[in-house]
C-alpha cells in the first residue's frame, strides 16, 4: 500500500517517498522548492546543465568556476550556456541521485516549470505511473553557509505546493492516489505568492536578504525548462 499501487499519479515525502515510489513508477519528479529545483530550472532554462551532489559528498564537489553561483536563484540568472554545475543539497540533489538509482525516469520540477515538467512526465511514463515526491527540509540544516547535518525530515509546505502545481497539471492522466489529490487541491485553493513569503522556508530567506529567490521561485509556470536526469546531469529533456 505505501507504494500507493492501483493509482497512475502518485505522491510521497522524501528519501522514503523515492524507495516507495521508485520500483514501481516509470517517472519520478523531484520538487525542493525552496531551493535546489527552481536552481536546476534556471539553469537548464539557459542552456546549462547540473550535477545533483548528494548532501554526505558535498565537501567533493568541485568549486564552480565563478564562487557566486550557488544554489540561490538569484545566483545563477545569468549562468552563460553550456555551464554544467555541480550543486549539492540535503534534500532536491540527493533526491534526484536516489531516484536515479531506482530506474525510474527522473525530473526536476518546480512552480516555474510545474506545466512543462507535468507535459513531460506524462510523455515520458508512457501510460505508467507517475510518482511525484517533495523534497521537505531537513531540521538543523543551514544551506546558506554549507554547514550542519542532515537531521530528520520536515514537510514543507512549498515543496507540497510545488507537488500539488505538477499533480494538477497531471490530472485526466488517471487515478490519483489521495495523497496526490489533496496536493493538488491544496494547490488549486492556494495563493502561491502568499504561501511562498508567508512559509517558514519563504520567510528565513527574506529574513537572510534573500528575497528575490522567494520571488523567482514563485513564478507559477514562467518557464517551460524540463530537466531531465541522464548519467548524473539534468539537462534539457528532448
Amino acid at each position: 500500500m505505501f507504494g500507493q499501487e492501483g493509482s497512475r499519479l502518485r505522491l510521497e515525502w522524501g528519501p522514503e517517498g523515492v524507495a516507495a515510489l521508485g520500483g514501481s513508477c516509470a517517472v519520478l519528479v523531484i520538487v525542493d522548492v525552496l531551493s535546489f529545483s527552481t536552481a536546476a530550472d534556471i539553469v537548464v532554462g539557459r542552456g546549462g546543465s547540473v550535477r545533483p551532489v548528494r548532501w554526505a559528498d558535498r565537501e567533493r564537489a568541485a568549486r564552480p568556476a565563478d564562487p557566486a553561483w550557488t544554489l540561490r536563484p538569484s545566483s545563477l540568472v545569468t549562468v552563460p550556456p553550456g555551464t554544467e554545475l555541480e550543486l549539492p543539497s540535503p534534500n532536491g540533489a540527493t533526491l534526484c541521485a536516489l531516484a536515479e538509482a531506482t530506474g525510474a525516469v527522473v525530473l526536476a520540477g518546480c512552480l516555474r516549470n510545474a506545466r512543462a515538467v507535468a507535459d513531460a512526465a506524462r510523455s515520458l511514463a508512457a501510460g505508467g505511473p507517475i510518482g511525484v515526491v517533495p523534497g521537505g527540509e531537513r531540521w538543523g540544516v543551514d544551506i546558506l553557509t554549507n554547514t550542519g547535518e542532515s537531521g530528520p525530515l520536515r514537510p514543507a509546505v512549498e515543496d507540497l505546493l510545488g507537488a500539488g502545481a505538477v499533480v494538477a497539471s497531471l490530472l485526466g492522466y488517471g487515478t490519483a492516489s489521495v495523497e496526490a489529490a489533496l496536493a493538488a487541491e491544496m494547490f488549486a485553493r492556494a495563493s502561491v505568492e502568499d504561501v511562498l513569503t508567508g512559509c517558514v522556508s519563504g520567510r528565513e530567506l527574506i529574513a537572510a536578504g534573500h528575497a528575490g529567490d522567494v520571488a523567482l521561485a514563485a513564478e507559477l509556470n514562467a518557464s517551460t525548462a524540463v530537466p531531465l536526469l541522464a548519467d548524473g546531469v539534468l539537462r534539457a529533456a528532448g
